[in-house]
């Protein structure tokens, strides 16, 4: 099995974009940047992979209910996936000797090729894993009509 990672730059369905001025704006206005403690989770990594049949989106939301998760689609084709995992409360006599689980606010946008059937759109979040399922159109194929050739 080997291990297939993809920047999403070439990408003809993703959304997500390259921002040149977005670290240079975190630079000028540290307050406007997020956490280091939000960082890691705020771009939360997920899979996508077309088979025959359907476009299947896995995501890896460890520690996540259901309910912190919201699967939608916007404008007819863009899937969005996005939810939060909210930070342990902090008890007053409790001593920290190493915070390294994220959390905070993700959200990702993907554009759906016109094939995909976004009326019925599934979506399930078992052992940490949300897998969302994007059933396909069946492509008809053109019918070919043999015409008789006189003369």
């Amino acid at each position: 099995m080997s291990l297939v990672r993809r920047s999403s730059v070439f990408d003809p369905f993703s959304m997500d974009l390259w921002d040149p001025f977005d670290n240079m704006f975190r630079s000028i206005v540290p307050s406007a940047a997020s956490d280091s403690d939000t960082a890691a989770f705020a771009n939360a990594r997920i899979d996508w992979k077309e088979t025959p049949e359907a476009h299947v989106f896995k995501a890896d939301l460890p520690g996540v209910k259901k309910e912190e998760v919201k699967v939608e689609v916007e404008d007819g084709n863009v899937l969005v996936i996005s939810g939060q995992r909210t930070k342990e409360k902090e008890d007053k006599n409790d001593k920290w000797h190493r915070v390294e689980r994220s959390s905070g606010q993700f959200m990702r946008r993907f554009r759906l090729p016109e094939d995909a059937k976004t009326d019925q759109v599934k979506a399930g979040l078992e052992n940490g894993v949300l897998t969302v399922t994007v059933p396909k159109a069946e492509v008809k194929k053109p019918e070919v009509k043999s015409i008789q050739i006189s003369g």
